[in-house]
């Protein structure tokens, strides 16, 4: 698959781009993307902070090349196509030509497809602009140290491309849907002492916002 050219698609205009970490923030809670992109608000906690670091070695780490891979760190991406911008981790470049992407995340695997979205998102970003196929990369846990594989495929791409519509409309329509509490990702949540989901719980999924969000 690697080598194969990436179907055109029209551009959108610069100021609609949107970090690829909102696609993350909006599949994991719609109200953390808002409160992050578009209220403009940050705290961090223990969680937040290991990610951090763990970021912060990745990107101090030079460049290399072993065994016929070229690594490269911190790479900048962009893709018009689903108007994104952001940074890579790592990519892998193989003598065969086939790039193959790793994204560092603390923690352990998660059973949300919030982290294999990011990826993707930064796949279709490199595929625009070296125009070839990525099939597939890996997410990093710190927890487990280990890679877990993940391949780009038609549905994995599919929601990518309906989170990043959803994103820009979040951002561009600036509104902050209400809370949802859900313990399981509201208590380690970093904005949760300015966001307190507790005061308005509500029953809608994230699968449902997103489909309202994208419906015109």
């Amino acid at each position: 698959m690697c080598g194969e050219d990436t179907d055109a698609a029209a551009p959108i205009s610069e100021n609609e781009l949107v970090p690829i970490s909102a696609l993350q923030h909006l599949l994991y809670c719609p109200r953390q993307c808002a409160l992050i992109h578009v209220e403009r608000l940050w705290m961090e906690n223990r969680f937040t902070a290991e990610g951090r670091i763990l970021h912060n070695k990745v990107e101090k780490a030079a460049s290399d090349r072993r065994f016929g891979v070229q690594t490269e760190r911190s790479v900048p991406l962009r893709s018009w196509r689903l108007g994104v911008f952001g940074i890579a981790d790592v990519v892998e470049v193989h003598d065969d030509g086939c790039v193959f992407l790793v994204e560092y995340k603390r923690g352990r695997p998660k059973q949300h497809r919030a982290d294999e979205v990011q990826l993707c998102a930064q796949a279709i970003c490199l595929e625009e602009m070296l125009d070839r196929q990525i099939p597939g990369g890996a997410l990093f846990y710190g927890r487990t140290r280990r890679r877990t594989p993940v391949v780009f495929d038609a549905a994995l791409r599919g929601l990518t491309e309906r989170t990043a519509r959803g994103a820009r409309k979040m951002i561009a329509t600036g509104v902050t849907p209400a809370p949802i509490y859900e313990s399981w990702k509201c208590e380690p949540c970093s904005l949760k002492v300015v966001c307190k989901p507790e005061k308005m719980q509500q029953t809608a999924t994230v699968e449902s916002w997103l489909e309202e969000a994208l419906a015109d």
